[in-house]
């Protein structure tokens, strides 16, 4: 592990006792946190989520600068005679003038060399681009976080219907005595169906746009694109009422806890703690059980302790690792609903129970065509997807607040 790492590590650490700092004083004093010590929380936690960015951009790139090198290697173990054809020099060329490459290497003889000047605008002025970064800079916005709370994911080449029998109770025996009749206890059996919905988006960028950027504008609209599809399908796969849509996990999911009243939906410590043991272990036990909630609603339970004291949400120590509350992993996604009355606003529970079945995959497509009459490149993005909570007998369930 790099030094920078490991500094952002303690930095990490550093900052939650600080925060914990603001808390525990306040605690201690029986008051709520001054509107100054409020925003200095804010600012500790908004440090938090920075870190855990850096942090994941530098594993990146730690994998990027490996498989370069990789790359390199084998560049390197070419034979040295290996030559480029006239037309591949001259496209790499065009793509060096372009910007596209950084270097390249051109034989003096097979370029023709003539002056330019920046000063001139004829004589090589043109060909200076004015103060143009090349780097599109993107805003950013929240998107779905339920596919990396560990859902189960089924591929299918067709969309065809997909049913899955489930049990819905298991048998159960009892004492008898000596030549009793045995009781009948048969299990119960359910079938759940996965169907194939579709969600699409379409693009479109001028030619000359396409052209003349300087930057991989393709691989951004490829990206925003499958980002839109991503938040389309997430918003149904946590609140979808299955009408022509997915059902949503938050929608099949029992309730578990309900606040108290007179709380405006918000909940205790005491209330997470009842709701985590209101999922039997088998479910809470298993390695894909977790949080499900939105950010704000995160923010709120990170400042709740036990009564021992000790807070419910410990920070990972672990580059990478989420953070956990009362152990288990927090995800969060902005469809969960913000606490509030009769809000269910955090669930949990065992998220694998939660089905996500893509036909097909992701298609990313491009016409040259479709507005031609406009010289418009139009990029198209289609999925079909469709999402259930398969085990509905308890795996997740959720806190629900107060009506009152």
């Amino acid at each position: 592990m790099s030094s920078h790492i490991k500094a952002l590590q303690e930095r990490r650490a550093n900052i939650w006792e600080q925060a914990k700092e603001l808390l525990d004083t306040a605690e201690k004093e029986k008051r709520e946190l001054t509107s100054e010590e409020e925003a200095k929380y804010q600012a500790l936690n908004a440090d938090l989520d920075r870190i855990d960015v850096r942090a994941k951009d530098l594993l990146e790139a730690e994998q990027r600068t490996k498989d370069a090198e990789d790359a390199f290697a084998k560049l390197l173990a070419k034979p040295a005679d290996q030559r480029q054809k006239p037309q591949e020099q001259d496209s790499e060329l065009r793509r060096w003038a372009r910007g596209e490459m950084r270097a390249i290497d051109i034989p003096a003889e097979k370029v023709s060399h003539r002056d330019l000047t920046k000063g001139t605008a004829t004589a090589g002025g043109n060909t200076v681009p004015t103060t143009f970064y090349g780097q599109l800079m993107a805003h950013l916005i929240e998107v779905s976080g339920l596919m990396m709370a560990g859902p189960t994911v089924l591929n299918t080449a067709s969309g065809e219907t997909i049913e899955i029998p489930v049990t819905t109770a298991h048998s159960s025996a009892s004492l008898t005595a000596e030549a009793g009749n045995l009781p009948k206890s048969d299990p119960a059996f359910a079938k759940r169906t996965l169907g194939a919905y579709k969600y699409g988006v379409l693009l479109q960028a001028s030619t000359e746009l396409l052209t003349d950027t300087g930057v991989d504008l393709e691989g951004y609209l490829a990206m925003q694109a499958g980002r839109a599809l991503g938040n389309a399908f997430g918003a149904h796969a946590i609140t979808g009422d299955g009408s022509s849509k997915p059902t949503g996990v938050i929608t099949s999911a029992s309730t578990g806890k309900t606040g108290g009243t007179g709380a405006g939906g918000a909940f205790t410590a005491d209330d997470l703690i009842d709701l985590y043991y209101s999922v039997i272990a088998p479910y809470r036990n298993s390695a894909s059980c977790g949080w499900l909630m939105r950010d704000a609603t995160l923010g709120t339970a990170r400042k709740l302790k036990d009564q021992q004291g000790q807070y419910l949400w410990q920070p990972s120590i672990q580059v990478g690792a989420p953070d956990t509350l009362l152990g288990k992993p927090v995800h969060t996604d902005p469809n969960v609903a913000a606490v509030g009355t009769t809000a269910k606003s955090v669930a949990f529970g065992d998220i694998s129970q939660y089905f996500v079945r893509m036909a097909g995959g992701v298609r990313f497509e491009r016409s040259d065509d479709y507005a031609f009459n406009s010289d418009l490149v139009t990029f198209r993005a289609i999925i079909r997807a469709d999402g259930l909570l398969v085990d509905q007998t308890g795996a997740v369930k959720v806190f629900a607040g107060a009506a009152t």
